[in-house]
């Protein structure tokens, strides 16, 4: 009963919820961010200044809502892969893959030590960079014990890394001559996120962006048992 009345307040709530200024911008700026006119770098930028001007007006259904909207543009995606050519690069990035997770996951702690850095605050950081970003933090966190301060400095570092690799990447490959191929295995290894995977590939050519999409989901079938490990890890 208690629940029925719940939501009859929310629907009620819902209703007379009179629309402001910010929100009518904020989902007018995430329309046109949906069209072929807005490069994923650009959207970034009018998120940055949308956020430090007026605010987020949805902030309580970001989260999940960002969580909808990647899952939908992997899907999507994928309708658009070969499956020959992705089992093929997926075959060709799997030793790319270890050695880039092993070797980022040493140099993550290295660095650590070196910068006296606290443990586990280098160890999220270090997974972030090593895996697919903010999803491999989530996920490795509680494992560890990680606090919500730990937590929010190593989502703030990855971030602040995906910013820039969506307006570097693809000039650097250019400058580089890099093919499409190197181009996309590139981003899938040194970018953190996918949804920045896939905004720096899509500038450099359709093909990178499929290698890139594909390794990088490769990539990800690694915070399962990286979690693992970090848990049995920070026990001992």
């Amino acid at each position: 009963m208690d629940k029925k009345i719940n939501t009859a307040i929310r629907y009620k709530q819902l209703l007379n919820h009179k629309v402001s200024v910010r929100e009518i911008i904020f989902i007018l700026l995430f329309v046109l961010c949906l069209t072929p006119f807005v490069s994923a770098p650009l959207a970034l930028l009018l998120g940055i200044i949308v956020a430090q001007w007026i605010g987020h007006p949805f902030l309580a259904v970001n989260h999940r809502a960002t969580q909808i909207l990647l899952q939908i543009s992997v899907v999507g995606l994928g309708f658009g892969m070969n499956i020959d050519t992705a089992i093929q690069t997926g075959k060709q990035g799997f030793v790319l893959t270890v050695i880039s997770i092993l070797g980022t996951l040493s140099l993550g702690y290295l660095l650590g030590r070196l910068l006296k850095l606290e443990k586990v605050t280098a160890y999220l950081i270090s997974v972030g960079t090593a895996i697919c970003g903010g999803s491999a933090i989530a996920a490795v966190s509680p494992t560890i014990k990680a606090n919500e301060k730990q937590v929010s400095v190593a989502l703030a570092t990855i971030f602040v890394l995906n910013a820039i690799a969506l307006f570097v990447f693809a000039v650097v490959g250019h400058l580089l001559d890099l093919s499409q191929t190197q181009f996309g295995l590139w981003c899938a290894v040194a970018i953190q996120d996918t949804s920045s995977v896939v905004g720096a590939a899509s500038k450099y050519g359709n093909e990178a962006l499929q290698v890139a999409t594909t390794v990088k989901l490769t990539t990800a079938l690694w915070i399962i048992p990286i979690a693992c490990l970090s848990a049995v890890a920070f026990k001992t």
